[in-house]
């Protein structure tokens, strides 16, 4: 449970770089001479809100995880085979007491392969698979910072392709498709579900060209389209009139994000990258009742700064600034008019440090502040806020030990809630 959840909304989008320094793809996850691993991890934990409910309605529950993993990785000469299934068991003691089901089941499963065709040409092909409940469960990310019963289901499917044209200059031309599907396919105008509001199938094509200037400085310019489908099929909201009536897809997204970048090693041990730009988006699916605009530009960005003080110590501090859909319908009514997504900025840093040989701790932290687009509550703002702290001790190189605390944080905005969570947890992982 050490894992802090990422930002709601932030499925990633863009070319996704593959900058290989050698012809073969590169082999680090274990020894050649084991293409295999298993790893399996026994945790005890306490959470005061695993309902992620309003502060005068949490609930708190000791529990404890299962978490077995297995990876496979076949290197050959010029091509990298991978597979990795994650499984996670949680029994909460408290819904044991009430008489509901104590167990929450999540899956995780990683496949990729990577090929290099020569020595200017490498392609890759990767499919992360995630089914969960809870979104701190997640580790692929979330657009929901809610609970929610079922088997909710994500899958992110990528595309890749990196050319070296020249000696300074390359090319990343990538393809990614994210699916999201909620169970609770109910919708109610007033009261629309989940699934009628979120789930959605998304495509993005990205485009970077890379120029490197200097050894150490090099500039990028990048596009990426992107077309959202939001697939609930449901009603989730009403206009002024009778008979107007907002579906799922009335919400149907077409967006142009231009960008430009660089990367810049500015020491052996600090390193900054940073992309700049804006986004056109484009609501095509908007009812005619609903009067607003159905274009806006947004602004982009995605900065990080990493500084390696010691080997195997280092901070990072990172911002980023993009569109997000958002989980209320929030009509307004004045105007009739649809939310049609969020505007949601990221500030995090993380430190990690190696205190001895065999014990190392880390420290998260993440803030996000979304404001809607649209909608009876245009511009009206939530914030969240996380911390994480873990202390972990590698006895043996197959045996280790963490424990630690995560604290999370979300105000209440109109149409969603707020709530605190506190958790806190000691594990042993065993691997071979």
């Amino acid at each position: 449970m050490k894992k802090l959840f990422v930002s709601a909304g932030l499925v990633a989008i863009g070319a996704v770089g593959l900058h290989a320094d050698e012809y073969a793809p590169d082999f680090t996850a274990m020894d050649a001479t084991k293409p295999w691993s298993v790893s399996g991890t026994f945790r005890g934990f306490y959470d005061d809100n695993f309902t992620t409910t309003p502060n005068g309605h949490k609930q708190g529950s000791a529990g404890f995880e299962v978490s077995p993993q297995l990876s496979l990785i076949v290197p050959l000469q010029q091509t990298e085979l991978g597979l990795r299934y994650t499984y996670g068991l949680y029994y909460y003691q408290q819904r044991e007491n009430q008489g509901s089901n104590p167990i929450d089941q999540t899956h995780q499963v990683d496949l990729w392969v990577d090929h290099a065709f020569t020595q200017r040409l490498e392609g890759k092909v990767e499919d992360t698979f995630v089914s969960q409940q809870d979104p701190q469960l997640t580790s692929s990310g979330t657009i929901l910072p809610y609970r929610a019963e079922g088997n909710n289901i994500q899958n992110v499917g990528t595309v890749s392709g990196h050319y070296e044209l020249s000696a300074l200059f390359s090319s990343d031309l990538s393809y990614q498709n994210t699916w999201i599907d909620y169970v609770n396919n109910i919708g109610i105008p007033g009261s629309p579900s989940y699934a009628a509001l979120l789930n959605q199938d998304e495509h993005a094509i990205g485009l970077t060209l890379n120029y490197q200037y200097l050894p150490d400085l090099a500039f990028m310019v990048g596009y990426t389209f992107q077309w959202t489908d939001y697939t609930g099929d449901a009603p989730i909201g009403l206009g002024l009139t009778p008979g107007e009536v907002y579906y799922s897809n009335s919400r149907n997204q077409l967006s142009h994000t231009f960008k430009v970048g660089a990367q810049y090693a500015a020491t052996e041990n600090l390193s900054i990258l940073a992309w700049a730009g804006f986004t056109y988006n484009d609501n095509y699916n908007q009812p005619s009742f609903d009067t607003q605009s159905s274009t806006s530009l947004q602004p982009y960005a995605n900065i990080a700064v990493t500084y390696t003080y010691l080997p195997g110590d280092y901070v990072q501090v990172g911002f980023s600034e993009s569109g997000a859909s958002v989980a209320t319908a929030d009509i307004s009514s004045k105007t009739g008019a649809l939310t049609q997504y969020q505007q949601v900025s990221v500030l995090y840093a993380t430190i990690n440090h190696q205190i001895t040989p065999k014990l190392t701790g880390s420290l998260t932290g993440h803030y996000q502040y979304s404001t809607y687009v649209g909608g009876g509550n245009d511009g009206a703002p939530q914030d969240w806020y996380s911390f994480g702290l873990d202390l972990a001790y590698a006895f043996t190189p197959w045996v280790s030990a963490d424990a630690g605390y995560n604290f999370y944080y979300l105000t209440s905005a109109p149409g969603l809630q707020g709530y605190s969570r506190n958790i806190g947890y000691a594990s042993v992982t065993a691997s071979f």
